[in-house]
Parts: C-alpha cells; structure tokens; sequence
C-alpha cells in the first residue's frame, strides 16, 4: 500500500500489509491551490515508489482526489498493470459545483480525464449508487460496482437504554469530522442557536479540525448549549460516540455533496446512534426507509427543532430508532460484509449479492 503520512516515514507492516508512506504535508484547513500542489506532488512520489514495487498483477487506486488516477494511467501504459478504480466523492463536479474551479476550458479538461480514468479501469468501485449512477453515464462501457463505506460493528459496541431528558440530563446530539465549507456546521450551530431560545434541553457537541473551525468557534462562543472538542484518534472518537443519544451529519445544500459515503453516517450506525441529516439523496431514503433517523431543512432550524422533539418527548421511539441504527450496520454495512463483497469483484465471481443501496439503484 503505498500512501501519506505528515508523520510516518519509510515503511511499516500493519496486520500483514506493506505500507508505504510518502512524505506530503496535507491539511484540510489548506486552500485549493495548496491542496492540488499536495495532491500533485503525492502522484510524482507514488509513480517513483510505485516502480519499485515488483510482481503487482493489478492496482487498487482510490480516489479522492481524482489526481490518483494521474497514477492508475501512469501504472497501465508504462507498466502494463491494470486497474480498478474507487470513486468515493464525484471529481471534478464537487470543486465545481462548490464554486472553486471556474474556468471552463479548465472544466472540459478535467471531465475529459475524468472520463478517461472510468474507461481505462479494468472496475470501478463506487461508494453510493448515485455515483454508480453518475459514472455509468459518463461512461457506459465501464463495469461499476457498489461498495458503500464500512460500519466498524466490532469497535463500537452501543449501549442501548432508554432515557428521560430534562435540563440536569440533556438530551446529547454531536458532529464529529471535518470543520469545511462543504460541511456548512452554521448549518448546526443555527440548530443550537433556536433550541437554546426554546428551552430545550439538548447538548450540542462538536468535534473535529478544518479550515472553518475558528469561524464556528466564534459562532458557538455565544450558545450555552454547546461545546467543542479537539479533534482526535480513532479511540477519542469512540468515547465521544459513547455519551452520545444522536449523531449529525451535515453537508452544505449542494446535490453533489449528497451523492457520497460519508465515514460518519457508517460510524453512527455501527455506534447505534439516531442520525440526523441535512442534505437530500440515497443517505436520506435510507434513514426514512431504515427509521433509523431523519431529514431536516438545513434553512430552517425550526424544522430541526420540532423534529427533535418528537424524540424528547418519546425516549422509547428515540431507542427503537438507535437499534434500527445498528441493525442496519449489521445487515448491511459490517465491515466483514463489505470486505467479502470486494473479495468476489476483484476474484471476478459472476454471483455478488446485492445490499440494500444496490437495490436502490436498480428502483430508483
């Protein structure tokens, strides 16, 4: 595996693995110049460490960002390795939709290499179905397979209780993952804002690092419903998600933003967390189908409000909707699950059963 690391440097076996890390300084509170140098300068090191890599029969590319295939292409025509190629988030068309890439002799560029790297993959593995969707009709001849993100069942292990909420005992709804602007958290912090002049009794807890963190600590200085934390690791995340009743996620009110496979919505299955949401698309139908959560108008803090609601004054529904959580993340995100899934495709087995988002995009 060859990857990034502002810390790591050289190699390291990890539960049997080869791990290659490249030396490129990455951030996200970066801007979009600094972040394509990064990006540009991990596709020069990774086509070098990559040559030195020998009796690879296939390589696994993944992106974002797209640059990566800058790589799969590189493998394919001097090395005659050929590729499969994940699609996690939809390049060039979420930098565009977002506002960063403007000029359009830059735009057909881009969406003419991006159209080049579906049809040279031997496979693609896209994230969600709308991505499936969006791929098969850039390039039809391209074989697209579903694989959304995974629910780590194993490390979080809920706790299921049900509990009466009132100002000693807050009801605890948290973000936990990147500060951007495609997360839009003024999104939440509205939330905050109404739920505190109602009197609600709701704790607001915010986790994570990005480039719009000072702005939303400015913005939360004032509500005294809501704190944030430092980002942290892997376990730091976990014993937040432990005190946690509910689990946001939020995208700015972009459709592209709302075709992904964001890590948190998987993590808030698995840790059996009600998830709220605030971005339309495949995630949605599967919270409202799933009841395992629900939608509300990020414009409209009081739509937040009085879904919340429903919840504070019900804690048994609260708890039937956090075991639906889990039990999805079981059925059909478990890590094992998904894993087993990509053995198949990569082994070519013509049988692969279908999960519920692969049902989806067969209806949809």
């Amino acid at each position: 595996m060859i990857t990034s690391s502002n810390d790591q440097r050289g190699n390291k076996n990890v539960d049997g693995i080869d791990v290659r890390y490249l030396p490129v300084k990455y951030n996200n509170t970066y801007g979009f110049i600094r972040r394509i140098l990064a990006f540009l300068l991990f596709v020069r090191l990774a086509k070098r460490e990559a040559a030195t890599v020998c009796g690879v029969d296939l390589a696994y590319v993944m992106t974002t960002p797209l640059t990566t295939g800058l790589i799969a292409l590189h493998l394919k025509k001097k090395k005659n390795i050929p590729y499969y190629f994940e699609v996690g988030d939809l390049w060039p068309e979420a930098p565009i939709q977002m506002g960063a890439i403007k000029n359009g002799v830059l735009k057909k560029l881009l969406y003419s290499f991006e159209s080049k790297c579906y049809f040279h993959a031997n496979k693609v593995i896209a994230l969600s179905p709308p991505i499936r969707n969006y791929i098969e009709s850039v390039s039809p001849q391209t074989k697209v397979y579903v694989i959304p993100n995974l629910s780590h069942c194993h490390f979080f292990e809920p706790s299921f209780s049900i509990k009466h909420f009132n100002e000693q005992n807050p009801l605890q709804i948290g973000y936990i993952g990147a500060v951007g602007e495609a997360n839009n958290l003024s999104y939440l912090l509205d939330c905050a804002k109404y739920c505190e002049q109602e009197k609600l009794p709701i704790l607001f807890t915010l986790m994570g690092a990005g480039k719009q963190l000072a702005l939303i600590k400015k913005k939360a200085h004032k509500l005294q419903n809501t704190k944030i934390l430092p980002f942290g690791n892997a376990q730091k995340v976990k014993d937040v998600m432990d005190i946690l009743d509910i689990s946001y996620v939020s995208f700015l009110n972009k459709n592209v933003l709302g075709t992904g496979s964001p890590n948190k919505f998987f993590d808030s299955l698995a840790a059996g967390k009600l998830t709220v949401i605030n971005f339309n698309g495949w995630i949605k139908n599967i919270v409202e189908k799933h009841k395992c959560g629900f939608h509300h108008d990020p414009e409209k803090p009081e739509d937040f409000a009085r879904k919340m609601q429903v919840f504070l004054k019900n804690p048994s529904l609260m708890h039937t909707y956090q075991r639906n959580a889990r039990r999805l993340a079981e059925h059909y995100y478990d890590r094992e699950l998904q894993i087993q899934k990509l053995v198949k495709i990569i082994n070519n087995e013509k049988k692969i059963s279908l999960s519920d988002s692969e049902v989806y995009i067969l209806t949809a």
